[in-house]
């Protein structure tokens, strides 16, 4: 039985990349042989060798909500942070709140010069609250006047320029956090992998904000679930490149997880729409994915789990431990690896 110990690593607190590289694609990227283990060192923009033709690109198009709303609570005036996580419909929002014991239902809240109020409504049992909100207009439109970018704790520094903090290719408004693995491609790189005959297929998975592993043994850990969905256009693609023998390689475990979660028993796609609770560790046998392009991920993370089911556990160990030892940057503005 795998515990979450199993999964840790040691890392120094000065690789967590506190800011985006200026050009996204000049990232390092290490290269992982799942069946030997070989490591090498590269760069992003070595895709362009890397990936061959007739190669399928799934990368998720979400863009990230400027979802972190800072304010006070009424009528105390203390201060209150609010993360939206989930849009429930009819302005009510599950979410993260701090101080989450000074929030509890029925605490008035209020944004900007109260441009925008809330109400806590209700409370989950992981203790995730739920905020109906009021306001006038277009609630996308009032976010990004108040809202913020909802960078990780672990990143200190704030961000200059939120573009940064979105794929060149989001689309579409609803993630709490980055598919993160997407950051590093420019448009320039994903034209030159085009002109090469690598395709480009887009899936949509709104990326919520990922519980610790607080379990000891991992199988005790339930996943939140997220809503993913694949077009008809994007399932032909996948489908076609199956067939003609061509690799599908997940740009994030994102990614992955929409196409692990929506594939037929043959690893084949309809156009389809799901809540996803997927948690995929060693064991699990995948269906849809051939390589996966990832960062590096926190110790004893569900993202730690997903890598080491698809190249196991010791050689993704071993990776880590050498990309500490070569002061690769660590987690969401950091480096990549392109397991295959």
């Amino acid at each position: 039985m795998l515990k979450t110990h199993d999964f840790y690593y040691d890392l120094p607190e000065e690789l967590i990349a506190q800011t985006p590289l200026e050009r996204r694609d000049a990232s390092r990227l290490m290269t992982l042989d799942r069946k030997t283990g070989e490591v090498t060192h590269r760069h992003f923009y070595d895709l362009l060798e890397l990936l061959q033709p007739g190669d399928c690109l799934v990368m998720n198009n979400s863009r990230v909500l400027p979802a972190r709303l800072l304010g006070h609570r009424v009528p105390s005036g203390g201060a209150v942070e609010v993360l939206l996580l989930k849009d429930q419909g009819n302005g009510i929002w599950e979410c993260l709140t701090k101080p989450g014991r000074k929030t509890h239902t029925g605490t008035e809240l209020s944004f900007g010069d109260g441009d925008l109020t809330a109400t806590v409504v209700g409370e989950r049992d992981d203790g995730n609250k739920l905020v109906q909100f009021h306001y006038e207009g277009i609630f996308l439109e009032v976010l990004e006047r108040l809202g913020k970018m909802p960078l990780p704790p672990y990143i200190k520094e704030e961000l200059q320029d939120g573009e940064r903090y979105q794929t060149v290719y989001s689309k579409i408004n609803g993630s709490a956090a980055a598919p993160t693995a997407g950051l590093h491609f420019t448009q320039e790189l994903l034209d030159k992998l085009a002109a090469k005959g690598v395709k480009e297929a887009y899936i949509t998975l709104h990326v919520g904000t990922f519980r610790p592993v607080k379990a000891a043994e991992i199988t005790e850990h339930h996943m939140h679930s997220e809503f993913c969905m694949i077009s008809r256009e994007t399932a032909d693609i996948i489908n076609e490149t199956k067939r003609a023998g061509g690799r599908i390689v997940c740009v994030g475990t994102t990614s992955c997880r929409t196409l692990e979660s929506l594939a037929d028993e043959n690893g084949y796609f309809h156009e389809a729409s799901a809540w996803t609770d997927i948690f995929i560790y060693p064991g699990y046998k995948f269906k849809a994915m051939d390589a996966l392009i990832t960062n590096f991920h926190l110790p004893e993370s569900t993202l730690v789990m997903l890598v080491s089911a698809f190249a196991d556990r010791e050689k993704i160990l071993n990776a880590y431990n050498i990309a500490v030892q070569e002061r690769y940057r660590f987690f969401s503005f950091g480096d990549a690896m392109l397991i295959s």
